[in-house]
């Protein structure tokens, strides 16, 4: 079975963020991720995870101004300093929190910016935070997403992926596959985890159509889980949905799979 880890930006969200660790808990879920820490200290967050023994697995870069509507900065050759900037925070919180690995978001295509000159900003950032990242044993992700949740941005196929991560020739950058984004961009989802998994460190899911819970949509997600056991995907899943319902409600597909129900937290 697949290890799971909720993602307490797209779930628990009837409480605020501070108090979704302890939720996460009482859901039997060992290990959490998030978009951002950054609206909060890193202390407080590594307190938090230390108080319910919870590993964080992934969290993003600073990715601009989210709430306008930004997606990322990776790809914008106006913002390099910023972006530069952004990778030594992400670093210091990287540490305090103690996670391996974080996701850098590519961003929209910038107006005006040929599509060309978007690439080969986002592969000399790429290889700017990956040095960074290795004197700290930090592994740097990038990961496709559909263009149609998010029109516009640089990043759509997994192919393009793969492609920008030999381009930049570093040994520790990989790929973030979301099940979710990649169903909508290119189906065909078992065949294709297979075929780049050395490059996979982590997963992500949520149902098409709506983005919900597992069992709410077309994805066969039994055979999915089934599948990465059997290519030996040794990673996290993420689980980034929105519950149609309320977060525990939507735990029904883990009950389905053996998983124990949700225990009450200690406060």
């Amino acid at each position: 079975m697949p290890k799971f880890a909720a993602n307490l930006s797209t779930m628990f969200t009837e409480l605020s963020f501070l108090d979704r660790f302890a939720a996460a808990r009482s859901a039997n879920f060992d290990a959490v991720e998030f978009l951002f820490p950054y609206a909060f200290g890193a202390r407080q967050i590594a307190q938090r995870l230390a108080r319910y023994n919870l590993r964080l697995v992934l969290h993003n870069l600073p990715a601009g101004d989210w709430t306008a509507g930004e997606r990322g900065i990776a790809c914008d050759p106006r913002r390099i300093g910023e972006f530069q900037d952004s990778v030594e925070l992400a670093i210091e919180y990287a540490l305090e929190l103690g996670v391996g690995q974080l996701h850098c978001l590519a961003g929209k295509l910038p107006p005006k910016v040929p599509r060309e000159r978007a690439h080969a900003t986002f592969v000399e950032n790429l290889k700017f935070a990956a040095n960074k990242f290795r004197e700290h044993g930090l592994n740097l992700l990038i990961e496709p997403i559909n263009n149609r949740d998010i029109p516009g941005y640089f990043l759509t196929h997994t192919r393009q992926a793969a492609a920008i991560i030999k381009e930049c020739g570093q040994d520790n950058i990989f790929l973030q596959y979301d099940i979710y984004h990649m169903q909508r961009m290119e189906g065909a989802l078992s065949e294709t985890i297979r075929a780049h998994l050395p490059l996979i460190r982590h997963i992500q899911l949520a149902d098409v159509p709506g983005r919900h819970e597992p069992g709410t949509g077309e994805i066969n997600f039994p055979f999915l889980f089934r599948f990465l056991d059997e290519i030996g995907y040794q990673g996290w899943v993420g689980c980034e949905y929105t519950p149609r319902a309320g977060t525990l409600e939507s735990l029904h597909w883990r009950t389905a799979l053996g998983v124990p129900p949700a225990i009450e937290a200690d406060a």
